[in-house]
């Protein structure tokens, strides 16, 4: 009866820290305070250094309990929490508390990382990475006048003295998911257009695009003109090469803008619809055009180099031409990508 009677008081003693936090961190929001305001005062709540750090700026607020820049590099964290806004992780919160952590340490966390959430609502831009389908429109139309440009922008986020890349997506993954793994800890903005993700970042790495994921890279200074470049670049992707950077194109971007009758009506091209009835030609005539190896196709494709001989020479015969000639490959590779472009069904 002793140890129930302790339990409860226990119990009781936790319930009422709890509501004290509750309390403590409703105030705060009704004073309306900001991110170094929020975390100074949990700091001295918590008698411990509390960080807060926001993934769309890279900003980290990071203070002591006595209200000041916690000194040297931060410690492990001794317990996180996101910061969730709008279904969305926009950053972390969390305690460099030495030794064990407190029983309210769970509450504190939690009531912070609500506050912090309301926080950044109130200060704009909003820093989530889905923004308003209409404001990235305005930054990526042709018919936008550059004032309305450069609001829109500012709405977003981006500043006038940083570039802002633009990306053309078919994602099988959330926008948002696809932005953290390009451009981590740096202003990105992503919304659908249509049956389109457009991203707007600062920074784009080719390389973390992750599987399932369409890309097409502008490489213009002008947002519109980067966004027509980068809605080509998507069409020239391909299940080999599925990061396209405008940039790299060079003269085969003119592909993109021969007349769909002309591309039709050529023999080269029209010999490749032919062609592709079959997979395993198709592929083997793509795993060559792309290394214009017979010895890394072979590798590409894991198969020994004297099959992928005995392959080529009967798709040169099909197509009407040696495919071991320098010439016999150009116009391999050029109907190739043109038979692609003809038959993509994306939008142009």
């Amino acid at each position: 009866m002793q140890a129930m009677s302790e339990r409860l008081s226990d119990l009781d003693s936790h319930v009422q820290g709890a509501i004290r936090v509750v309390t403590f961190y409703d105030t705060l929001m009704r004073r309306r305070v900001d991110l170094p305001a929020l975390a100074r005062s949990s700091a001295g709540l918590a008698a411990c250094v509390v960080g807060i750090r926001l993934h769309g700026t890279g900003r980290v607020t990071r203070l002591g309990p006595d209200g000041r820049d916690a000194p040297g590099e931060a410690r492990p964290p001794s317990s996180t929490a996101p910061i969730t806004l709008d279904d969305e992780e926009i950053g972390t919160v969390w305690l460099e508390r030495p030794g064990r952590p407190s029983p309210l340490d769970e509450v504190l966390l939690d009531r912070l990382a609500i506050a912090a959430a309301a926080v950044v609502e109130r200060y704009g831009p909003a820093r989530t990475t889905m923004a308003d389908p209409s404001l990235v429109e305005l930054v990526v139309s042709s018919g936008s006048d550059e004032a309305a440009r450069a609001r829109a922008l500012r709405l977003l986020g981006f500043f006038a003295d940083r570039p802002v890349h633009v990306v053309a997506v078919h994602s099988r993954l959330p926008l948002d998911q696809v932005c953290a793994l390009i451009c981590p800890a740096r202003p990105v903005k992503a919304a659908p257009l249509a049956d389109v993700g457009v991203i707007l970042a600062t920074t784009v790495d080719r390389a973390a695009f992750p599987e399932g994921v369409r890309a097409g890279i502008g490489a213009a200074e002008s947002p519109d003109r980067s966004w027509q470049q980068a809605r080509t670049a998507l069409r020239f992707t391909t299940p080999r090469r599925p990061a396209v950077h405008y940039g790299d194109l060079g003269a085969l971007a003119l592909l993109a803008h021969v007349p769909p009758d002309l591309v039709r009506d050529n023999a080269d091209v029209a010999a490749i619809g032919r062609l592709a009835e079959s997979r395993e030609d198709l592929d083997t005539l793509d795993a060559y055009c792309a290394t214009g190896s017979l010895r890394r196709a072979a590798e590409r494709l894991h198969l020994h180099h004297s099959s992928v001989a005995r392959r080529l020479d009967q798709i040169g015969k099909a197509l009407g031409f040696d495919l071991t000639e320098p010439s016999g490959l150009l116009r391999a590779g050029l109907a190739l990508t043109a038979w692609r472009l003809l038959t993509d069904d994306r939008p142009r």
